[in-house]
């Protein structure tokens, strides 16, 4: 019996019709890359100082001393949150007295901002920190609208699956694009915070919705040699073209509303491609629509300039993929035997610790030396060579030492930022950016590592458990960026220690390079440095001519 890349074959490997999904499809993911980091610029905090009213009628010299200073990286700046309790300096004032010379500002009592900040407008025109106050006593709201966004990633993660399982990939990648581009929308139009919150969390679902759509459709239409090329150098340099659009667009932009109205534009645009992009010829058939397949088969015949047999699909010879039923497992399955379960508790350690290290570093841009706008480009350009350099790595080296390599390189240059004096800021901005390579090549990699590490019979549920470990990961990050606060380097430490921890633990992984994927539990490589039972199913040879099951991999940024 042939299965369905058998009965392609006539189609070819690379034609055009194979070139155009690889492309639309690649386009579609843009609007992915620019949508959840978009909060950098949407959320940025400017220099702000409490607000004096001209009602409190205070001479120059008072005005100019009624915001206290305090010590921050070793130098005395103007406090954020706190002024000189105007009653009193007012009385100061109206007296004739002078600050410093004839009063002692260490002995004056404070208080908070009565009466709201005054904000730079050096670098934003405005941003929801500064229409809404979130400083201060409310500064806590900001990291957590992007964690709502995260966790409507999260949510997203969990019922895109079925959704594109039930109504097809093609409708569900548009409609999630609809929710996408219409939700950013509406954020235009939030009256308050809480409006704003609601809705990034819904754009959070729409946006790992429709790119795991687009990534199943991509690899179940293309064929075997391309579709791994999609699923790496596609998929993942497309979404950094799409965040490197984004400092470009904010640079010209520093409104935050007008900034989120030009945001959508490449979404309703991607709506252009319903007319271009098929529904998924397996997917048809495994619902039976073997008529619909055929359709879809004969037109890209046609693109391809290749004349296709009257009849493709046999039902009888394909009546398997709508019928035939698997085993079922479940996630006990997981920690079902001591080798299993310690693959899967590290795995999610490996997992979540890269997350917190990819979008902490994208979201830390703001608090870097230098131009912010210059500093998001560049955090996006790097991702593209850590890319290529993922998929060579994947195609010729051991994943365990590769994985763990990328880890220590981003690791130990993150931790040598503390390091450099404050004077060579352009040389700590560049350690970030290879601490941000590293981990984004350890992100790209981790996909197949984790896939090749599981049996067939849980592969897609081990995945998943350990991709729900990354969006945890990635709700988290925002408050490692918020500890900067207090500390500077704290976040760049706590990065760093996590990512070289991270490293050790991966290189008690098993090797999955070059060795047939496991079918069953016991078939699954051994986790170093512990000892087992030698069992009779551990060992599984193929037969002569067998192919290894072709490792997907994704990168659900």
């Amino acid at each position: 019996m042939r299965d369905y890349d058998e009965v392609t074959a006539f189609l070819g490997e690379w034609g055009p019709f194979q070139r155009l999904i690889f492309f639309l499809l690649s386009a579609s993911i843009i609007p992915n890359g620019f949508n959840g980091l978009s909060s950098v610029f949407l959320m940025g905090t400017p220099e702000h100082r409490c607000r004096v009213p001209d009602s409190a009628n205070l001479s120059s010299a008072w005005r100019n001393h009624s915001i206290p200073l305090r010590l921050q990286d070793g130098r005395l700046v103007p406090h954020n949150c706190r002024r000189y309790r105007l009653a009193a300096i007012a009385n100061f004032s109206a007296l004739g007295l002078e600050p410093v010379r004839d009063v002692d500002l260490e002995q004056l009592e404070q208080e908070s901002c009565l009466d709201g900040w005054e904000f730079s407008r050096d670098i934003y025109l405005s941003t929801i920190v500064t229409e809404w106050n979130l400083v201060c006593e409310d500064d806590w709201k900001a990291p957590l609208t992007i964690s709502l966004f995260f966790g409507g990633v999260l949510v997203g993660s969990f019922i895109s699956g079925q959704l594109s399982d039930r109504f097809g990939r093609k409708n569900v990648l548009f409609v999630t694009m609809a929710v996408q581009t219409g939700f950013s929308f509406l954020q235009v139009f939030s009256k308050n915070f809480e409006m704003f919150a609601v809705l990034f969390f819904i754009v959070g679902m729409g946006q790992i919705s429709n790119y795991v759509a687009a990534f199943v459709l991509g690899t179940e239409i293309l064929s075997k040699s391309v579709r791994i090329v999609f699923s790496t150098l596609g998929v993942c340099i497309f979404y950094a073209f799409g965040y490197m659009l984004l400092p470009l667009f904010a640079y010209f932009i520093r409104d935050w509303r007008m900034l989120l109205l030009a945001l959508t534009v490449p979404g309703v645009l991607c709506a252009l491609l319903w007319w271009f992009i098929p529904e998924s010829p397996r997917w048809l058939i495994s619902q039976g629509r073997f008529k619909e397949a055929e359709v879809i088969i004969h037109r890209a015949a046609k693109i391809n300039g290749i004349v296709a047999p009257s009849i493709i699909f046999e039902p009888s010879e394909l009546q398997d993929l709508s019928s035939q039923k698997q085993p079922s497992h479940s996630i006990l399955d997981l920690l079902r035997t001591r080798n299993i379960c310690v693959v899967t508790i590290m795995s999610i350690i490996l997992w979540m610790t890269i997350s917190v290290g990819y979008f902490g570093l994208s979201l830390d841009t703001p608090n870097l030396h230098g131009d912010i706008y210059m500093n998001c480009f560049l955090s996006a350009m790097v991702e593209v060579p850590a890319y290529v350099l993922a998929w060579l790595l994947l195609r010729y080296l051991p994943r365990r030492y590769s994985m763990a390599t990328a880890l220590f390189l981003g690791g130990i240059v993150l931790l040598f930022v503390q390091l450099v004096p404050p004077d060579l800021y352009y040389l700590s901005t560049a350690l970030v950016m290879v601490g941000k390579f590293g981990i984004t090549a350890a992100f790209s990699m981790v996909y197949v590592y984790t896939a090749e590490l599981y049996p067939t019979v849980v592969r897609n549920m081990g995945v998943g458990v350990s991709s729900t470990a990354s969006r945890l990961g990635s709700i988290l990050s925002p408050y490692f960026i918020y500890l900067g606060a207090y500390d500077r380097f704290l976040p760049y430490i706590l990065m760093g220690s996590l990512t070289i921890l991270t490293a050790i633990l991966t290189l008690f992984l098993p090797e999955s390079f070059g060795t047939p994927l496991p079918d069953t539990i016991d078939q699954m490589l051994r986790v170093k440095g512990i000892k087992y039972r030698q069992t009779p199913s551990h060992t599984r040879i193929l037969k002569d001519g067998e192919e290894s099951p072709t490792v997907l991999k994704s990168t659900a940024f």
